[in-house]
Protein backbone atom coordinates (compact mmCIF):
# COMPACT_ATOMS: atom_id res chain seq x y z
CA UNK A 1 0.00 0.00 0.00
CA UNK A 2 3.12 2.47 0.55
CA UNK A 3 3.09 2.51 -2.94
CA UNK A 4 -0.01 3.25 -4.35
CA UNK A 5 -0.23 6.44 -1.14
CA UNK A 6 2.83 7.83 -3.04
CA UNK A 7 1.25 7.44 -6.61
CA UNK A 8 -1.66 8.82 -5.38
CA UNK A 9 0.31 11.86 -3.76
CA UNK A 10 1.55 12.57 -7.01
CA UNK A 11 -1.71 11.95 -9.02
CA UNK A 12 -3.26 14.66 -6.72
CA UNK A 13 -0.41 16.98 -7.44
CA UNK A 14 -0.27 16.73 -11.18
CA UNK A 15 -4.24 16.94 -11.22
CA UNK A 16 -4.01 20.43 -9.79
CA UNK A 17 -1.09 21.89 -11.07
CA UNK A 18 -2.00 25.13 -10.61
CA UNK A 19 -3.52 25.44 -7.34
CA UNK A 20 -1.71 25.99 -4.34
CA UNK A 21 -3.38 22.98 -2.46
CA UNK A 22 -2.73 22.59 1.51
CA UNK A 23 -0.76 19.25 2.56
CA UNK A 24 -4.23 19.06 4.52
CA UNK A 25 -6.27 19.15 0.92
CA UNK A 26 -3.51 16.58 -0.54
CA UNK A 27 -4.13 13.97 2.42
CA UNK A 28 -7.97 14.41 1.72
CA UNK A 29 -7.78 14.01 -2.14
CA UNK A 30 -4.92 11.15 -1.81
CA UNK A 31 -7.11 9.56 1.08
CA UNK A 32 -3.65 9.18 2.98
CA UNK A 33 -2.93 9.99 6.95
CA UNK A 34 -1.54 13.92 6.93
CA UNK A 35 1.60 12.85 8.42
CA UNK A 36 2.33 10.43 5.23
CA UNK A 37 1.73 13.51 3.04
CA UNK A 38 4.11 15.66 5.22
CA UNK A 39 6.87 12.72 4.69
CA UNK A 40 6.24 12.26 1.02
CA UNK A 41 6.52 16.10 0.25
CA UNK A 42 9.41 16.18 2.19
CA UNK A 43 10.99 13.46 0.23
CA UNK A 44 9.87 15.15 -3.81
CA UNK A 45 11.27 18.54 -1.81
CA UNK A 46 14.62 17.06 -1.28
CA UNK A 47 14.49 15.47 -4.96
CA UNK A 48 13.64 19.08 -6.31
CA UNK A 49 10.38 17.71 -7.56
CA UNK A 50 7.91 20.26 -5.64
CA UNK A 51 9.00 23.13 -3.14
CA UNK A 52 6.29 22.80 -0.56
CA UNK A 53 3.10 22.22 -2.16
CA UNK A 54 4.10 23.58 -5.42
CA UNK A 55 5.54 21.28 -8.47
CA UNK A 56 8.77 22.43 -9.78
CA UNK A 57 9.72 19.80 -12.23
CA UNK A 58 7.11 18.34 -13.90
CA UNK A 59 8.90 16.18 -16.06
CA UNK A 60 10.59 15.16 -13.02
CA UNK A 61 7.86 14.30 -11.21
CA UNK A 62 6.12 11.77 -13.69
CA UNK A 63 9.87 10.15 -14.39
CA UNK A 64 9.32 9.67 -10.39
CA UNK A 65 5.94 8.22 -10.44
CA UNK A 66 6.97 6.06 -13.79
CA UNK A 67 9.68 4.85 -11.17
CA UNK A 68 7.75 3.96 -8.57
CA UNK A 69 4.46 2.71 -10.71
CA UNK A 70 3.60 -0.61 -10.20
CA UNK A 71 1.98 -2.46 -13.01
CA UNK A 72 -1.77 -3.10 -12.50
CA UNK A 73 -2.97 -6.92 -12.99
CA UNK A 74 -4.20 -7.28 -16.36
CA UNK A 75 -6.28 -9.25 -18.88
CA UNK A 76 -6.56 -9.52 -22.23
CA UNK A 77 -9.70 -10.44 -24.82
CA UNK A 78 -9.86 -10.03 -28.73
CA UNK A 79 -13.78 -8.41 -29.37
CA UNK A 80 -14.67 -7.00 -32.48
CA UNK A 81 -15.79 -3.18 -31.71
CA UNK A 82 -14.71 -3.30 -28.36
CA UNK A 83 -16.06 0.24 -27.49
CA UNK A 84 -20.38 -1.01 -28.14
CA UNK A 85 -19.75 -2.60 -25.02
CA UNK A 86 -19.44 0.73 -23.42
CA UNK A 87 -22.32 2.51 -24.22
CA UNK A 88 -24.66 1.35 -21.91
CA UNK A 89 -22.54 -0.31 -19.25
CA UNK A 90 -23.48 0.70 -15.46
CA UNK A 91 -19.95 -0.95 -14.36
CA UNK A 92 -16.93 1.47 -13.63
CA UNK A 93 -14.23 2.22 -15.73
CA UNK A 94 -12.23 4.47 -17.87
CA UNK A 95 -9.96 4.00 -20.68
CA UNK A 96 -5.93 4.92 -20.76
CA UNK A 97 -3.58 5.27 -23.12
CA UNK A 98 -4.43 4.76 -27.06
CA UNK A 99 -7.79 5.42 -26.97
CA UNK A 100 -8.33 7.67 -24.77
CA UNK A 101 -5.15 9.65 -26.11
CA UNK A 102 -7.01 9.60 -29.52
CA UNK A 103 -9.80 11.04 -27.35
CA UNK A 104 -8.00 13.77 -26.43
CA UNK A 105 -5.28 14.31 -28.47
CA UNK A 106 -6.05 12.44 -32.01
CA UNK A 107 -2.08 11.52 -32.16
CA UNK A 108 -2.32 8.07 -31.64
CA UNK A 109 -3.80 5.49 -33.64
CA UNK A 110 -6.16 3.46 -31.39
CA UNK A 111 -4.81 0.19 -31.71
CA UNK A 112 -5.69 -1.15 -28.25
CA UNK A 113 -8.32 -0.27 -25.72
CA UNK A 114 -6.88 -0.83 -22.41
CA UNK A 115 -9.55 -0.27 -19.31
CA UNK A 116 -9.19 0.58 -15.87
CA UNK A 117 -11.39 -1.32 -13.97
CA UNK A 118 -12.31 -1.81 -10.19
CA UNK A 119 -10.66 -5.36 -9.12
CA UNK A 120 -14.25 -6.64 -7.27
CA UNK A 121 -15.57 -5.86 -11.06
CA UNK A 122 -13.50 -8.40 -12.73
CA UNK A 123 -15.49 -11.36 -12.94
CA UNK A 124 -18.42 -9.33 -14.62
CA UNK A 125 -16.16 -8.11 -17.05
CA UNK A 126 -14.56 -11.56 -18.12
CA UNK A 127 -17.92 -13.18 -18.50
CA UNK A 128 -19.08 -10.06 -20.19
CA UNK A 129 -16.15 -10.31 -22.81
CA UNK A 130 -16.11 -13.98 -23.22
CA UNK A 131 -19.72 -13.56 -24.56
CA UNK A 132 -18.80 -11.16 -27.05
CA UNK A 133 -15.03 -12.47 -27.94
CA UNK A 134 -12.31 -14.36 -26.52
CA UNK A 135 -9.85 -14.53 -23.58
CA UNK A 136 -6.41 -13.94 -24.45
CA UNK A 137 -3.89 -11.81 -26.24
CA UNK A 138 -5.94 -9.11 -28.26
CA UNK A 139 -6.90 -5.99 -28.83
CA UNK A 140 -8.76 -5.07 -25.36
CA UNK A 141 -6.95 -5.37 -21.97
CA UNK A 142 -8.71 -4.82 -18.51
CA UNK A 143 -6.22 -3.08 -15.93
CA UNK A 144 -7.20 -3.65 -12.02
CA UNK A 145 -5.65 -1.68 -9.61
CA UNK A 146 -6.13 0.64 -6.75
CA UNK A 147 -9.25 2.80 -6.83
CA UNK A 148 -7.56 6.03 -7.33
CA UNK A 149 -7.04 5.50 -10.91
CA UNK A 150 -10.42 6.84 -11.05
CA UNK A 151 -9.40 10.18 -9.21
CA UNK A 152 -10.15 13.02 -11.49
CA UNK A 153 -11.85 10.84 -14.66
CA UNK A 154 -13.34 13.14 -17.38
CA UNK A 155 -15.79 12.01 -20.02
CA UNK A 156 -14.74 13.17 -23.62
CA UNK A 157 -17.27 12.00 -26.42
CA UNK A 158 -19.80 9.54 -24.10
CA UNK A 159 -16.57 7.35 -22.77
CA UNK A 160 -14.82 7.96 -19.36
CA UNK A 161 -11.26 8.04 -19.74
CA UNK A 162 -8.62 8.49 -16.95
CA UNK A 163 -7.30 12.21 -15.89
CA UNK A 164 -4.39 13.56 -17.57
CA UNK A 165 -2.02 13.09 -15.30
CA UNK A 166 -2.57 8.94 -15.15
CA UNK A 167 -3.14 9.19 -18.76
CA UNK A 168 0.45 10.45 -19.39
CA UNK A 169 1.80 8.02 -17.18
CA UNK A 170 0.41 5.23 -18.76
CA UNK A 171 1.74 6.63 -22.14
CA UNK A 172 5.06 6.74 -20.74
CA UNK A 173 4.98 3.02 -19.89
CA UNK A 174 3.82 2.32 -23.42
CA UNK A 175 7.30 3.70 -24.64
CA UNK A 176 8.01 4.53 -28.22
CA UNK A 177 5.70 6.69 -30.09
CA UNK A 178 3.19 6.67 -26.83
CA UNK A 179 5.86 8.52 -25.08
CA UNK A 180 5.99 11.38 -28.04
CA UNK A 181 2.44 11.29 -27.18
CA UNK A 182 2.88 11.86 -23.41
CA UNK A 183 5.38 14.52 -23.60
CA UNK A 184 2.76 16.30 -26.22
CA UNK A 185 0.19 16.22 -23.78
CA UNK A 186 2.79 17.52 -20.86
CA UNK A 187 3.70 20.39 -22.94
CA UNK A 188 0.09 21.03 -23.51
CA UNK A 189 -1.40 20.57 -19.78
CA UNK A 190 1.42 21.50 -17.96
CA UNK A 191 3.05 24.57 -20.06
CA UNK A 192 6.58 22.44 -19.41
CA UNK A 193 9.22 22.35 -21.51
CA UNK A 194 10.00 18.46 -21.82
CA UNK A 195 12.93 17.62 -24.33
Amino acid sequence: MKGKKRERIIRVLLTHPDQTLTKYRIAKEAECSHVWVLKYLHKLEQKKLVHNTDITDVKGLFLHWLEINTIPVSRQYNIQQPLDLLEDIELKYALTTYYAESLMQDYLFPSRVDIYIEKNDLPHWHTMLTEHGLAGKGNVQLLADDHHVFYANKTMQGYNTVSIPQLILDLLREEGVAQEAAYMLMEKNYHATVR
